[in-house]
């Protein structure tokens, strides 16, 4: 399989790949890479680093996706670092993207059995054999259907900020039962859209502040801090057409409520 160095090399982006240090990005416990990449973040986002770790003259940026799959997120020229001015203990450093890839990141999946080490240098023998070229730059998935959806607190927010089109158009007229978990806990909370709007309209508000203005919620964010709401994660358990009524919205959240002892053991 051809490797992701000789494919940019013949695609005309000029880097001197002895002097580049490949940048593994995962999950640091905090933040997914992957959903800074969605939210066209990555590169403020990797810009900010816990030591000097880009010693090189470039940066290669691949993204986890699982299974020992990367995604390419650019090859970058490092300009400076200096110590953060506002954390302690953090660098800042100043990148820019090598020419002529513009229409190559985001698009290209490659292989590497990763060790403990993020960040390595770019050796000869890192094959990063390519194993696919997306015709399209990889994006949040379209809407996968009710009965599918499962998301992070983070995607929430990357969907409702860019209005994505295929889940703005499936949950903007859907009223219904809709499941959130704290996934550090196993806690449900089982909530209700009855409004016009449906439930698009409430999980913008949870995508705002990370409570929706639920009691239970508040009060959680309010003990752990905002941030906890990124372990929250989304899910609906039943839908309904505009035209069900608010009774039956009730009775429905009712049942889930018992359902999933949610009132004894959850958030509600």
């Amino acid at each position: 399989m051809l490797g992701l160095i000789s494919f940019l090399t013949a695609s005309g982006v000029a880097f001197d790949p002895a002097d580049t240090k490949v940048h593994l990005a995962c999950w640091n416990g905090t933040e997914r890479p992957i959903d800074e990449y969605y939210a066209g973040r990555f590169k403020t986002w990797q810009e900010h680093q816990g030591r000097k770790n880009f010693k090189g003259a470039y940066v290669l940026s691949l993204i986890d996706l699982g299974k020992s799959n990367w995604l390419f997120a650019g090859l970058y020229r490092v300009l400076g670092c200096r110590s953060h001015p506002d954390m302690d203990g953090t660098f800042l450093y100043s990148t820019e993207l090598v020419a002529d890839q513009s229409e190559l990141i985001g698009r290209i999946i490659v292989e590497h059995q990763r060790t403990r080490q993020s960040y390595v240098w770019c050796k000869p023998e890192m094959k990063l054999s390519i194993v696919e070229v997306r015709r399209e730059k990889m994006k949040i998935p379209d809407f996968p259907g009710y009965n599918k959806v499962v998301i992070s607190h983070a995607d929430l927010r990357i969907i409702t900020c860019q209005k994505i089109e295929s889940w703005h158009a499936a949950l903007s007229n859907i009223k219904g039962v809709y499941l959130i978990l704290d996934t550090t806990t196993g806690k449900p909370y089982v909530g209700k859209a009855s409004g016009m709007v449906g439930i698009w309209q409430r999980w913008c508000a949870y995508a705002d502040n990370g409570h929706g203005g639920n009691a239970e919620l508040r009060a959680l964010l309010k003990e752990k801090g905002p941030e906890h709401s990124r372990h929250c994660q989304y899910s609906i358990l039943e839908i309904a057409d505009t035209h069900a009524s608010e009774q039956d919205i009730l009775a429905r959240e009712s049942y889930w409520m018992n359902a999933l002892k949610s009132r004894q053991f959850g958030l509600n």
